[in-house]
């Protein structure tokens, strides 16, 4: 299948580890220009096997997505370096790094830090770039959710309501957006093994008895078992193919959708 994303330019906020790398390298293996928005000090473009003599630009800009200014500065810089965006894909992420359940093993504190992170850089990232596009009358939104954000998991609920309200903002603004041409969708991973993933082991397993503890492989193992009908643990790549696949013209008439790319764990 031809995606044609030859000469597009995508900005990957979150792009320079975990999933949001694997649709970096899966958009600029299409053809498309990309810019990787990252906390990381130096976003490291040779790492990320971006980096070549010949094929598509990569631009990367060290960015705190939830600060608006940061991202208005980096919407002029993308334009002035690699030209009008095309697509933009949010993969900002951030766990509390406790267990939630009960709900108030965690303190009112512990949900600034993952709402600012997983909800306000989705809000701003859309703020910089939306109106261009706009403008420009193309283009994609795609930002990334978690299957936590449709059923209310106890694991994390800060997590589970951020991405639950990046759902719902999607969903605004797919409508505000499609008079204009615009798409926004989300995609919600399942079980991945990302830093992100590994944190929520790590609190589990420090909460446990010595007798009950396991290794991450057999905690996912077991939990995969339970929950994910499929069994099996989602891979990045995954997730980026379907990314790619919602900024090109096969996707034009879907917008405001969630899609889960989970082993089936929603349904199970």
């Amino acid at each position: 299948m031809q995606l044609h994303l030859e000469g597009q330019v995508v900005v990957i906020v979150g792009g320079a580890r975990g999933i949001g790398a694997a649709i970096a390298e899966e958009f600029n293996r299409e053809g498309a220009a990309v810019a990787i928005l990252d906390p990381a000090d130096g976003v490291d473009t040779k790492a990320l096997s971006l980096s070549r003599d010949e094929g598509p630009a990569v631009l990367g800009i060290q960015v705190d997505a939830t600060r608006f200014e940061d991202m208005v500065s980096a919407a002029d810089a993308v334009e002035s370096e690699l030209g009008p965006c095309t697509h933009v894909v949010v993969a900002a992420g951030a766990g509390s790094g406790k267990l939630g359940f009960p709900f108030w093993n965690l303190d009112p504190a512990d949900w600034d830090r993952v709402l600012s992170v997983n909800l306000m850089s989705a809000v701003n990232t859309a703020h910089a770039f939306a109106p261009g596009m706009a403008a420009r009358g193309r283009g994609t939104l795609l930002f990334l959710a978690s299957v936590a954000g449709q059923i209310g998991s106890q694991t994390d609920p800060p997590y589970s309501a951020a991405k639950a309200a990046v759902i719902n903002f999607a969903q605004c603004a797919a409508r505000d957006l499609a008079p204009f041409g615009i798409r926004a969708n989300v995609i919600c991973p399942g079980m991945v093994q990302t830093e992100l993933n590994r944190s929520v082991w790590k609190a589990w397993h420090d909460r446990q008895k010595p007798a009950d503890q396991m290794s991450y492989e057999e905690w996912g193992a077991d939990k995969l078992g339970r929950v994910a009908p499929l069994g099996r643990w989602q891979q990045p790549r995954e997730i980026a193919a379907l990314a790619v696949y919602l900024a090109s013209d096969h996707a034009v008439n879907i917008t405001g959708q969630t899609l889960n790319v989970d082993g089936g764990q929603v349904m199970g």
